[in-house]
């Protein structure tokens, strides 16, 4: 029996005035006519997700109210928003990661910086969402090779399963409500502490309900005792948690001076700033 052709995402343009974007999304059998496939958008939050474009901007959305990544079509493996800028820290606390571990793949934003900047790191993404997964091309996220893989799988239970050592662990996972219920409900944090190297460091984007905060803070306090950092991210509603194996630091020294110095050189970020306001962040104490 032949094969059937895959049927092509439906594009129509905004119906904002004067916005010049079109709305790509999947083709589903419940919804055959691309303008009412649209409105289903708008209104709700869509099964699979879908794209938002224009000349300059690719986005990758769940719904109408959230952008999920934001990618620059002439510059692909470009950091475009705040947060996962100011995520890069993590090379403060360890210049020279063998394996980084990211908890939610999106549209691979950290995932592309990471993989062309630091070409002795293994890479490691791990996505929930096989449709999310299925538009890697879109956002011109690598292929697998000997050091990048993408994993369909929940992040937490991959990481209670983990029985290597990794350096970093950055979390980016959401859903619709804000931050994934899986990780404060299973034991991602204890194991996430007991994986990580001497000088490892997890790096988590916080944002949506307040509530899904103060779980995930309670579960993640034991883990890592007095070594949390809470930096907010002056440009949004994003605040970043950096939890460490070792103390962070809390005074600019001059070899962390000099090692931020080196890092915006190498990789165009402002790592100065992000030091210092990695040590004005405000400090999570254990109970």
């Amino acid at each position: 029996m032949p094969k059937k052709k895959p049927v092509a995402p439906a594009a129509v343009m905004s119906p904002r005035i004067f916005d010049s974007r079109a709305v790509r999304v999947p083709h589903t059998s419940e919804h055959s006519v691309a303008h009412e496939r649209f409105q289903q958008t708008v209104r709700n939050p869509f099964p699979k997700p879908y794209v938002v474009e224009d000349i300059l901007v690719r986005r990758l959305h769940f719904s109408h109210h959230a952008t999920q990544s934001v990618m620059l079509v002439d510059e692909p493996d470009a950091l475009v928003t705040d947060y996962t800028r100011k995520m890069m820290s993590f090379l403060l606390f360890n210049p020279n990661p063998r394996h980084i571990l990211m908890i939610g793949l999106g549209g691979g934003s950290l995932a592309k910086f990471c993989y062309r900047h630091l070409p002795k790191a293994r890479i490691t993404a791990v996505e929930i969402n096989r449709h999310v997964i299925a538009m890697r091309d879109e956002f011109v996220v690598p292929q697998d090779d000997d050091r990048f893989n993408v994993i369909h799988a929940d992040g937490a239970r991959y990481v209670e399963q983990l029985d290597e050592s990794v350096d970093v662990i950055l979390v980016d996972a959401f859903d619709a409500d804000g931050i994934a219920l899986s990780l404060s409900e299973s034991n991602f944090y204890s194991r996430a502490a007991e994986q990580l190297t001497s000088s490892g460091v997890l790096v988590m984007n916080l944002l949506g309900q307040g509530g899904r905060y103060v779980e995930n803070i309670q579960a993640i306090r034991p883990a890592f005792k007095r070594n949390i950092l809470l930096v907010p991210v002056m440009s949004g509603e994003n605040v970043l948690l950096f939890a460490c194996k070792r103390p962070p630091p809390r005074s600019i020294t001059q070899k962390l001076e000099s090692s931020a110095r080196r890092l915006q050189s190498r990789l165009q970020l402002d790592f100065p700033r992000y030091l210092r306001r990695i040590c004005q962040g405000h400090e999570l104490t254990a109970r």
